[in-house]
């Protein structure tokens, strides 16, 4: 019997579902749309764009740095003049002015050598560059398993669904059977009432499968970059699933080492970091610079008086109280933080390979016990409700098989969707192409 909370919510659930799109997606949808709007995609890919103006930032200082500068003043200064010092029929000035100060020209340095510190900047900056570029292509991925994920794992609760439909249905009908028997004075009134109790929880069963359908919609809708409200409808593959592939895990294991971005990214920060040791060891060394001016200066407007320097000039650091000395530690400390953290995350992409390898067995190994165990319970159960009608058996053992195959079928379509899930994470871990 259904209480009104029940079927106000299964009506609610219905009235939720129905609201989707004519146009359901595929997998390959759900991964196009991800690819081209999700933000985290876009965050990346404004990082790759950083990183690239950080390059043309560090290749500047191998080109001459040009300054155009005007201005105008108007000044008086106290004239200090030499003493004894006499003008004739004046008396010596004690102020100089007021008077005008127009000036205009352009001014130019360059650095011609430095011991290699602008190459090291340089190649920090490419490294980072070639870092950020790994460190997208290591989203892209995360975003595509996220959304396979996802994908499999509403295709997964769509299945619950259905099994849980599936068991209200066989339970409606064991509950009219025994409401039959006991009409007939076969069975106790108990045998109702106990069949009425589980087409309740049924009823329940089937209002959590179809919470965990919006759950999961809502889950694909934000791992493709889009708000978990929006209306959605999936076409999940109904093909036979391919059987996983013999793999050698040492192949795996040296494939994963070679084409992860994660370490792609990990490898280039190093790189980046002893650049900076580098660049900290030539900022020690002198640097010969060359510059120069021309430019216009007069009291009036549009002045005439030209003005002009060139020269090469040596900076030689002498005394900074230890602060090239403590840069020159810094970056070797960082970079051997680089260096472990490197180390480390080439432990952890083996055991993702090794824990993703053995999931994929275990998901293909339990799809044959999962079918085996919906077939032996299908029989048990037909037999037992044939056994119940003429009396032979009592409700409880009707009430065990039935649910005994209803755990089995919602396991095997569980078992199913996460072989597709573990063949995608094993992918992931190895780092195979999209």
């Amino acid at each position: 019997m259904k209480t009104h909370l029940l079927t106000a919510s299964v009506v609610a659930s219905a009235l939720y579902l129905s609201a989707q799109p004519a146009a359901p997606l595929t997998l390959d949808d759900c991964l196009g749309f991800a690819a081209a709007n999700h933000p985290a995609l876009n965050a990346a890919q404004a990082g790759v764009a950083a990183a690239s103006e950080a390059v043309g930032e560090a290749r500047a200082p191998y080109y001459p740095q040009v300054d155009f500068s005007a201005g105008y003043h108007r000044f008086q200064k106290r004239a200090f003049l030499p003493s004894g010092l006499t003008l004739p029929g004046r008396a010596i000035p004690e102020l100089i002015g007021p008077l005008n100060d127009w000036n205009g020209g352009f001014l130019s340095r360059m650095t011609l050598y430095d011991f290699g510190e602008r190459r090291a900047g340089l190649d920090g900056a490419r490294a980072r560059q070639a870092g950020a570029e790994a460190d997208t292509a290591a989203t892209r991925a995360d975003v595509r398993l996220s959304v396979q994920s996802a994908f499999y794992a509403l295709a997964a609760a769509q299945d619950l669904q259905a099994v849980a439909e599936k068991n209200l249905a066989r339970t409606e009908s064991h509950y009219r059977l025994a409401q039959a028997r006991r009409q007939a004075g076969a069975v106790p009134h108990a045998d109702e009432l106990r069949m009425q109790a589980e087409v309740a929880s049924a009823q329940l069963q089937l209002l959590n499968a179809q919470s965990r359908v919006r759950v999961s919609l809502g889950q694909l809708n934000t791992a493709m970059g889009r708000p978990a409200e929006t209306p959605l409808a999936i076409a999940a593959p109904t093909a036979v699933l391919p059987p996983p592939t013999g793999t050698d895990l040492a192949a795996a294991m040296q494939r994963a080492l070679a084409n992860r971005p994660e370490l792609k990214s990990g490898d280039k920060r190093t790189e980046a970091a002893r650049a900076a040791v580098t660049a900290a060891r030539a900022a020690r060394a002198p640097k010969l610079r060359a510059d120069g001016s021309f430019g216009l200066n007069d009291t009036v407007w549009m002045p005439e008086t030209r003005e002009w320097q060139a020269g090469l000039t040596v900076d030689l650091p002498i005394f900074d109280a230890g602060s090239r000395t403590s840069r020159i530690a810094r970056s070797k400390a960082e970079a051997a933080r680089e260096e472990a953290s490197l180390e480390n995350r080439r432990l952890q992409v083996r055991q993702e390979v090794w824990a993703a390898a053995s999931e994929l067995d275990r998901a293909w190994s339990s799809i044959a016990a999962n079918e085996t165990s919906v077939r032996a319970s299908e029989e048990s159960l037909r037999v037992e409700r044939e056994r119940y009608q003429t009396g032979a058996a009592v409700i409880t053992d009707l009430l065990d098989t039935q649910t005994s195959l209803a755990r089995a079928e919602g396991s095997l379509a569980e078992a199913r969707w996460s072989y597709l899930t573990a063949r995608a994470a094993f992918a992931r871990a190895v780092g195979a192409a999209p």
